[in-house]
């Protein structure tokens, strides 16, 4: 029963948020709620879900969309939100291109020319994305809010309460206080499972990965958009599921961001310039084969009189948990842009951050490790250069 708490959790919370707002705008006839995105409870779910799942395309696409309904309506679009203006939507709907154009190049390309592109993508996914939650959802729930009050009826009917006059009563704050922060939080959790994709591109070598990856969540945004505008509501169930889903996946996601946030900030920083081995404290990334330790948890491997430990915080702000890390036929994977911890057979058991390039031998020699070898890329190329009759990059041993 404890496995399935948070998924019955997370629907309720669904059906308390979206039932009162359904049931509120249930007299909003069909042609209004259909008119334009946000118009309806059904639409505004997709929308946030939408834009959660690519946020620069989404607010692009959504201030485009506006735009234009505005000129096919003759509506002053000066009067529209700032990222409805086309000096924002244009620029941010070109950037989305350039984007895919190195998406497609990418399956041809090797990865050394790519790679900075890619994290210099995961950066834009997460400026976008501080940029639609800030601004976009809490813009697309207001209106849905607005809209519910605009069109719930004000006649009272022959009871006693109708000398109460509650059709006067404005309650669009309530329904803000409701909606907004529903928004946001549906807007967090869908963007964290998103951007796990830049994070796992990051990871991988190959573009052809990459692409594959791409295609999955741009088939997924293309899918909720089409049967949107067949059917509200068979969109917004959609995007449940997909609510639900990122839910349920939010650990290992948030996992991810940080990951891929550090990465980023070290790469592009070069702090592998600045940085230096700590003498036994040194901040690291969980590989997924320490016991009951989820994969890329972000803590600290300790070098005690005991032994080696990793000590960590779930969710970063919970309390610190410690588990002992066995030292023997551990080495260090040298890689091409972040390198790794090997266990005995040859398993990932620590992810380094990029600001450890170029230190690997002084981190081997501070924990006492058997060494510094080739991995990933570095260890590809080291091959490739041994079939072709090349000399390859030797394992350095302590």
């Amino acid at each position: 029963m404890k496995r399935f708490a948070p998924l019955i959790l997370v629907v309720l919370i669904l059906g308390m948020v979206v039932t009162p707002l359904w049931a509120a705008s249930s007299g909003t006839s069909a042609s209004t709620s259909n008119r334009a995105p946000g118009a309806g409870v059904a639409t505004a779910i997709t929308t946030v879900t939408g834009m959660a799942i690519s946020p620069l395309l989404g607010a692009g696409g959504y201030g485009a969309y506006q735009w234009m309904a505005a000129k096919k309506n003759k509506t002053p679009v000066e009067s529209l939100p700032w990222y409805a203006q086309i000096s924002f939507w244009l620029p941010a709907l070109g950037l989305v291109g350039l984007v895919a154009a190195k998406d497609s190049l990418g399956a041809v390309v090797p990865p050394g020319f790519k790679k900075p592109l890619d994290v210099l993508e995961t950066i834009e996914n997460k400026a976008s994305g501080l940029v639609a939650a800030g601004a976009v959802v809490p813009f697309t729930m207001i209106a849905l809010s607005d809209m519910i009050a605009t069109h719930v009826p004000a006649e009272t009917h022959h009871t006693g309460l109708a000398m109460l006059h509650l059709g006067a009563i404005d309650f669009s704050w309530l329904l803000n206080i409701l909606t907004v922060p529903f928004g946001i939080a549906v807007f967090a959790v869908v963007w964290m499972a998103s951007h796990a994709i830049n994070v796992l591109i990051l990871l991988s070598p190959w573009g052809a990965i990459d692409a594959a990856l791409k295609g999955a969540r741009t088939a997924l945004l293309g899918l909720l958009t089409v049967t949107a505008t067949m059917n509200p509501w068979i969109s917004a169930a959609m995007s449940v599921v997909v609510i639900i889903v990122a839910y349920l996946v939010a650990g290992w996601a948030f996992r991810l961001t940080i990951f891929g946030s550090i990465f980023s900030w070290d790469f592009f920083t070069l702090r592998r310039k600045r940085f230096q081995v700590a003498p036994g404290d040194n901040k690291v990334f969980a590989g997924g084969n320490l016991p009951e330790v989820p994969v890329r948890t972000y803590g600290r491997l300790r070098k005690t009189e005991s032994g080696l430990s990793f000590t960590y915080k779930p969710w970063l702000v919970l309390p610190e948990k410690t588990a002992s890390v066995p030292a023997a036929g551990l080495v260090v994977g040298q890689g091409l842009f972040f390198s790794t911890m090997l266990n005995a057979s040859n398993e990932t058991q620590f992810l380094l951050p990029p600001r450890y390039r170029g230190h690997e031998q002084a981190l081997s020699e501070t924990y006492g490790l058997g060494g510094v070898r080739p991995a990933g890329l570095r260890k590809a190329w080291s091959a490739t250069k041994e079939l072709f009759g090349g000399s390859a990059a030797k394992t350095q041993m302590v």
